[in-house]
């Protein structure tokens, strides 16, 4: 059997061998055993008290007078799976997204290129992916009768600066006049496509949608969890809920952690880590901050005795990376390194 023998460097000192054998290449077909979705998690609810109101659903129908009163199903999260026939990764790999986006995040790009749900089915991963609580396919619930705050919507200004695409200040409603940071690896032109993921989110529903998570890992794993930015949180929260459960963890660019100084290290330091930054984050007060807590968080994790590693992009040789990492021009590039990580931590067969 042919073998092809990768060595590649990661910025926390780890470095990895693997050999890629027999791997399905896509002028084959990917061998897909199943494929199929659910909803996880939630509570029943009933409303009374509300007013009925006269509702005309489509331009010539009858009138009809709907009731908002009654029982409901709220607070559940949807998850849709594609298994392989012959998976090469010990573990399913669960894809959690970010504030104010869905699971599309994981799937194909806004240039049109394949994305990683793509890249890690065809690495031989079982892949799962998900829209938390309030986003996508789960739905949203009354406010303020269950979501207790009011929606609030993410600008293209805000995404196109956050997201490091542009410095603060650059966003122009003339995609013409925008001003990007140079050598971004964000595909510009297709900024707008992008922008038409974001989804309204609630700023009160952080509880219910840990719990949804957390039932989520109940019933699929032992599991990996690949996780962007808001979506970190949730997924170190589960590790330490459910630290049997959870296998190995891959942040990108995370935006939230437990508390550093009260976390239960000894729960998780046996949940291999790996923390994946893009560029430019020391050029904002914002990135700063947040690195600087997540890199608290690693390393007294890594005291602990945790396997706890960092992949610093730009200090890789891969610069002008995004917030959005996976939608990069470069994506497949970074996929290969937490790949190459993954296998060096024992989480493929």
């Amino acid at each position: 059997m042919k073998e092809t023998f990768r060595q590649l460097l990661l910025t926390g000192g780890v470095v990895a061998v693997i050999a890629l054998t027999g791997c399905a290449t896509k002028e084959t077909a990917l061998p897909i055993k199943d494929v199929g979705s659910f909803h996880i998690g939630g509570r029943p609810v009933t409303l009374t008290g509300l007013p009925t109101r006269e509702i005309t659903f489509t331009p010539g129908a009858a009138p009809i007078r709907v009731d908002p009163n009654g029982d409901f199903e709220v607070e559940a999260m949807y998850a849709r799976y594609t298994l392989l026939t012959k998976p090469k990764a010990r573990y399913p790999l669960l894809m959690w997204h970010g504030g104010g986006l869905s699971g599309v995040t994981w799937e194909t790009k806004p240039d049109g290129n394949p994305g990683w749900e793509n890249y890690f089915l065809w690495a031989g991963h079982d892949v799962y992916v998900s829209d938390a609580v309030e986003r996508g396919r789960a739905s949203w619930a009354r406010y303020p009768e269950i979501f207790k705050s009011e929606p609030f919507f993410r600008t293209k200004k805000e995404a196109w600066e956050l997201f490091r695409i542009g410095p603060v200040g650059s966003y122009r409603s003339d995609p013409a006049q925008r001003q990007f940071l140079p050598g971004t690896q964000f595909p510009i032109d297709a900024f707008d496509q992008m922008a038409k993921q974001s989804i309204p989110r609630w700023s009160t529903n952080d509880a219910a949608t840990q719990d949804a998570y957390d039932a989520y890992v109940k019933k699929v794993c032992p599991c990996v969890i690949m996780a962007h930015s808001q979506g970190g949180n949730f997924a170190f929260t589960s590790a330490l809920e459910n630290p049997d459960l959870v296998k190995g963890i891959v942040i990108i660019e995370p935006s939230g952690s437990p508390d550093p100084a009260t976390a239960d290290y000894s729960r998780i330091k046996g949940i291999p880590m790996l923390w994946v930054w893009g560029d430019n984050t020391e050029q904002s007060a914002f990135w700063q901050a947040i690195v600087q807590r997540q890199e608290t968080f690693r390393s007294r994790l890594q005291a602990a005795g945790g396997k706890a590693d960092v992949l610093r992009l730009p200090q890789a040789g891969m610069r002008g990376n995004s917030h959005m990492i996976m939608m990069d021009k470069n994506s497949d590039q970074v996929a290969e390194r937490i790949q190459v990580w993954m296998t060096s931590a024992g989480l493929m067969r």
